[in-house]
């Protein structure tokens, strides 16, 4: 009996190795005659050579500066520059037009009394007189002159390396809601 299987699984396997696959071997006999092997070699890895970092004389990436070099004639650099406002004399003023932004303010009015000029503005639903010379708005605006139709003011403002600088603005005057210029 185990010489019947035998017999049948190798006539089986003789019989899968005929003639029926001889035009896939020369195929792929056709298709890899081009091929050619190999790998190409890899680059010669070369030792490791480090690099001095030398960090004198750079700036310090974490700490918040400008990108300008420092000048050496510039007046009070380093403390917020020339026009660094005093902080003591706001809070000593407590004035009600300093606690507002200037876009918030309206100017509806001027006055002249004893032939001084003065403004007449409005925030929410108060009213304040102020001369030049008086403080109003977030940024330590100072009036610096008054007229008919406007008020011009000086500002102090720091920049994003802490020194401050001058701003000029101007308040013009509103006329009321509903009424045409």
């Amino acid at each position: 009996m185990k010489q019947i299987v035998l017999i049948a699984l190798c006539s089986v396997l003789a019989a899968c190795s005929g003639v029926a696959h001889d035009d896939l071997k020369q195929w792929m006999a056709d298709n890899s005659r081009d091929l050619r092997g190999g790998v190409p070699k890899l680059p010669e890895v070369l030792p490791y050579q480090p690099v001095p970092y030398d960090v004198e004389g750079l700036l310090d990436p974490f700490k918040p500066g400008k990108i300008e070099p420092a000048s050496q004639n510039r007046q009070g650099a380093g403390k917020g520059g020339v026009f660094q406002p005093d902080f003591d004399a706001r809070e000593m003023r407590n004035s009600l037009l300093e606690k507002y932004p200037i876009e918030s303010l309206k100017m509806i009015g001027s006055l002249n009394i004893n032939r001084q000029a003065m403004a007449v503005i409005q925030v929410e639903d108060k009213v304040k007189q102020v001369r030049v010379g008086d403080y109003i708005g977030l940024d330590f605006g100072m009036v610096t002159r008054i007229s008919e139709q406007e008020v011009e003011l000086r500002e102090l403002i720091q920049d994003s390396a802490g020194d401050w600088s001058e701003r000029m603005s101007t308040l013009y005057l509103q006329s009321k809601e509903g009424s045409k210029k």
